[in-house]
Parts: C-alpha cells; sequence; structure tokens
C-alpha cells in the first residue's frame, strides 16, 4: 500500500520534517491558518474491532476557512458560526485546536480545527487529504474494496465526507476531540501535525457553498497546487448566478473562478 501512496506523493512532498501543533499555531483567524496547515498530518487513533487503536496518518491538501460571527469586516453567510453560539457549533466556540466534527446532509461527519481566539468562532473545514498511512482500516471504513487502484487511492479522502469517514471521527462521538493533546474521547485520540510553509497554495472560490458566500467574493478555499486528491470545484445552490453580482474583499467584483 504504501507503493501507490508513495506514487502519489512525490518525491518532492517528504513526509517527515512534521512537528506537533500547538495553541499558537492555531491563534490566528481562519483565513490566516488554513494555508499553513496544508501539508501537515491528521493523525487519529481509533479503537475499532480490537482492543489497539488503529492509526490513520492523513496529509491535509485542501481546506476551506469559515470565519465565526462577525470576524473581519466582512461578514461569512457560508460560516455555521455566523447567527452565533449553537448546541450544534459549540465546539466552535472553544479553545484553537479542538476538532468540530459535524453531521453534513445527516450522514456524513466532517472535520474542522478550530482557531481564533476561544469566543470567536472560526474554523477550517478538512476538505481533502492523502492517506499515507493505514491505508487498509481507512478502506475498510469506506467500504472500499481491497487491493486499490490508483485512482481508488486517490478518492479515499478526497471531499470532506469521504475525509472524516477514512480518518474514523464520528459525529456526535467526535465532536470537541483536542487534536493538540490528544486526549481520548470515546475511544478516539487525535493529533494535528504541522510542516513548513509552502509555496504552492492556490486559494479560490469555496466548494459547493450557496449563494454569495461560494462565490469568489469569499475565496477562503486553499489546496496544494496540482495534487491529485483535491476535490474538484462544484458550485453551491445560487452561487453561479451570485458571482456575477459578487463584490470582491476591495469592493469590486470579482470573476469567476478558475475551475481545478
Amino acid at each position: 500500500m504504501s507503493g501507490g501512496s508513495d506514487l502519489l506523493r512525490g518525491a518532492d512532498l517528504p513526509h517527515d520534517g512534521l512537528r506537533r501543533a500547538g495553541r499558537s499555531d492555531l491563534s490566528a483567524s481562519a483565513v490566516a491558518v488554513a494555508p499553513r496547515l496544508l501539508g501537515g498530518e491528521l493523525r487519529t487513533f481509533v479503537t475499532t474491532a480490537g482492543p489497539v487503536p488503529v492509526e490513520v496518518r492523513l496529509r491535509i491538501t485542501e481546506v476551506e476557512a469559515y470565519h465565526g460571527q462577525g470576524t473581519g469586516e466582512i461578514p461569512d453567510p457560508g460560516s455555521h458560526a455566523r447567527m452565533g453560539r449553537t448546541a450544534r457549533n459549540s465546539t466552535m466556540w472553544g479553545e484553537p485546536g479542538h476538532l468540530y466534527v459535524y453531521l453534513s446532509h445527516g450522514i456524513h461527519s466532517c472535520v474542522n480545527v478550530v482557531c481564533g481566539p476561544e469566543g470567536q468562532g472560526d474554523g477550517v473545514l478538512l476538505r481533502a487529504g492523502e492517506i499515507v498511512s493505514g491505508t487498509e482500516e481507512a478502506a475498510l471504513r469506506r467500504g472500499v474494496d481491497l487491493p486499490l487502484r490508483r485512482t481508488t487511492l486517490r478518492d479515499l479522502a478526497r471531499g470532506p465526507g469521504r475525509l472524516g469517514q477514512a480518518v474514523g471521527l464520528r459525529h456526535p462521538l467526535h465532536d470537541g476531540i483536542d487534536a493538540i493533546t490528544g486526549e481520548e474521547r470515546h475511544g478516539a485520540r487525535a493529533e494535528l501535525w504541522l510542516g513548513p510553509q509552502r509555496d504552492d497554495v492556490v486559494s479560490g472560490p469555496r466548494v459547493g457553498v450557496a449563494g454569495v458566500a461560494g462565490t469568489a467574493a469569499f475565496p477562503w478555499r486553499f489546496w496544494i497546487d496540482a495534487d491529485p486528491t483535491v476535490s474538484p470545484f462544484r458550485w453551491g445552490r445560487g452561487a453561479a448566478e451570485a458571482a456575477d453580482l459578487a463584490p470582491g474583499p476591495s469592493g469590486s467584483t470579482t470573476p469567476a473562478p478558475v475551475l481545478n
């Protein structure tokens, strides 16, 4: 399995040189933190069938930033925190480094890294990544047959629902798990590891987000340029129509996004 992973990662993306993230690494706004997560890893240790937790290591290749209520000059209509603290989004308002695990469409558990100062409500959605260790366990969780083909390996964590399933974190059991201390929660531990700042980061509109929040007025999706595990762009409901009228951060109209 590691051979296929090496083919995807390539010689220019070494798997070493990472360090454990600290809260200070995540204390800035979501837009500032999001690109710093790229090339880092989310490592999960989840107890499933046996008594020993199984480790899965995910190299993060695509993320999306979501601001909290009132963060910055432009409100974020795509954020779960836009209306303030609720029972669903309460983890977003806690200290940075916890993982906000929410249910999407009643099915998919999606994983976000809480950032910014406590009480701000910022989060970074982990949209896609490459499984670099624990591939067979990730495939089992995804219901994918072995041996894995190249495209199946690429797609194991390509998209936030697949990613959450592959790393084994579930809503509501693991919502709020601390990826800084690695403290156990309901049979799981999580660790966030960071690498050096990258110079191949691309940004653009968020994927599948409705209305103006899914246009280039909010270019808060960040990904590693040309990485095969990055998910393809798609418009959210009403976003294509809103894109023609959406003002950018400077107040000017923004062009349509470049699709990857």
